[in-house]
């Protein structure tokens, strides 16, 4: 979680001089300021206040001269009651508490995940009645063939007798749900897995246990903790908060499906000055306001990486605005460590591009595009997932992984057999269920509105086969994984 105070604090000089004589004492008080661009600036009044102290028994005289001139003049406060969400009252704090403003990178990770009122922790937010849909959602056959892969991958590592399937962000737990029910049947392959689920929402790791269909082992041994058994494929499954806490040893799996677009983006935009950061401040009318900073800010180290690791100098200089994301590039090491160690690989899924992401951060409600600081805490913010940086983290931090991808997730769910699959669902299937089923292909592989669809025009299926992207990191030894040969 980072967190940046950007605002120096100039120091207080203090000077006490005492003698039986007359004694004169100046206290200049001054605080400095930061001056952030922004469409509009406030001024801090210039007075200078004198108190004069006279003590008619004494034989002193003592004067005390307070130099105010740059104070911050603060608004009156009121007690009257305030709609404002606590979220809204923990981020106005933090940026007052500061002194200025936050990075949108905060701004988003509070947004999201904070632990009373982020978006992601007290509520379900996915499927139609929330406020978005992810593939797993659309159709079993998302689940179905990131199983096949995970499948595949173990018969590369050579069928090893345990691992660590891992997802990361799981959602409802559809999409583990639909792989464990595709590879129930497979019982070497089921056998051998653990599962982990990375999920730091309460809501939403109930929803999981639900939809897993897990139950407590039944246990005869005294002082051994009962596991979670997911009943859909007689596998022990766990929670965990963050990915460190899978326990290593063992050969890992990892699923990241929609995970990295979550993750706190820095935006950057090109100034007369160079590259400033875009924080987030609050406006004279109290609401939330972008600001530029006014010197490098700690995140900047990361757009001098971002920047060194550009395919040609052309691609930075055409852009006015770059986002970069230090914990993906975090997260993507700490992955590359692990499989480099124990074993494995993963496989990311997402939309993004595969070179640097401009201004791509958005925010969503009730599947609609609103403004990003418009009330936070009530949409989705995701910004596009930059797979070159994962690329070059992964390298950086192993040389015994390798990376291939990015490819489309409709080249990727084709050749894992999803029009196999979908023929032989459609012999079984009521007219409801054909159409749910070729509305769900379309979503997954298709691109652009469906030709087939004949109803109300809001609700066409629109295809993300292109506009999400699929990469792989495996231990290099075990060779290319499929489809990316």
């Amino acid at each position: 979680m980072l967190r940046r105070v950007l605002l120096k604090q100039a120091s207080t000089c203090r000077h006490f001089l005492s003698n039986g004589a007359a004694t004169s004492i100046s206290l200049p008080l001054h605080r400095s300021h930061s001056s952030y661009s922004s469409s509009s600036h406030s001024e801090s009044p210039n007075a200078t206040f004198a108190e004069h102290l006279e003590n008619q028994n004494a034989q002193s005289t003592t004067t005390i001269s307070v130099d105010r001139s740059g104070l911050y003049n603060p608004s009156e406060h009121s007690h009257e009651p305030t709609s404002e969400s606590e979220l809204i009252k923990h981020l106005k704090g933090i940026i007052k508490f500061r002194g200025g403003p936050i990075t949108v990178a905060e701004y988003m990770e509070e947004v999201l995940t904070n632990p009373k009122a982020g978006f992601y922790i007290n509520r379900d937010v996915f499927g139609a009645e929330g406020d978005f849909i992810t593939s797993p959602e659309v159709s079993q056959m998302f689940g179905e063939m990131v199983g096949v892969w995970a499948m595949c991958l173990w018969e590369q590592m050579g069928q090893p007798k345990e691992v660590n399937l891992v997802e990361l962000g799981p959602g409802r737990g559809t999409l583990m749900a639909d792989l464990l029910r595709g590879v129930s049947k497979f019982k070497g392959f089921t056998e051998s897995l653990h599962i982990h689920m990375v999920e730091c929402s309460p809501v939403l790791q109930k929803l999981q246990h639900g939809n897993l269909k897990c139950v407590e082992e039944h246990t005869t041994c005294e002082g051994v903790e009962r596991r979670n058994i997911s009943t859909l494929a007689g596998t022990p499954i766990s929670w965990h908060a963050e990915l460190e806490q899978v326990p290593p040893g063992s050969p890992v799996i990892i699923i990241a499906h929609e995970f990295y677009d979550a993750l706190p983006v820095h935006q950057f935009q090109r100034a007369s000055r160079g590259w400033c950061e875009k924080m987030v401040d609050i406006s004279e009318d109290s609401t939330f306001r972008f600001v530029l900073s006014p010197q490098p800010t700690p995140a900047t180290l990361y757009l001098m990486k971002r920047c060194k690791w550009a395919a040609t100098e052309e691609e930075i200089e055409k852009l006015n605005h770059i986002e970069v994301c230090p914990k993906a590039m975090d997260l993507t090491h700490t992955i590359a460590k692990r499989i480099s160690s124990d074993g494995g690989g993963a496989l990311i899924i997402d939309y993004g591009l595969n070179g640097v992401v401009s201004d791509s951060l958005q925010a969503i409600r009730k599947h609609k595009f609103v403004d990003i600081l418009d009330n936070p805490g009530s949409a989705d913010l995701s910004a596009y997932v930059d797979f070159a940086a994962i690329r070059h983290s992964a390298e950086e931090a192993s040389e015994d992984v390798s990376v291939h991808g990015p490819i489309t997730q409709s080249h990727l769910l084709g050749s894992l057999g999803i029009n196999f699959r979908v023929e032989a669902l459609l012999q079984n299937c009521t007219d409801e269920q054909a159409e749910s089923l070729r509305t769900g292909y379309w979503r997954l592989v298709g691109e652009g509105e469906a030709p087939f669809w004949e109803g109300p025009d809001e609700q066409v299926p629109i295809g993300m086969g292109t506009r999400y992207l699929a990469m792989a990191i495996v231990k290099k030894k075990q060779g290319v994984p499929v489809p990316f040969q």
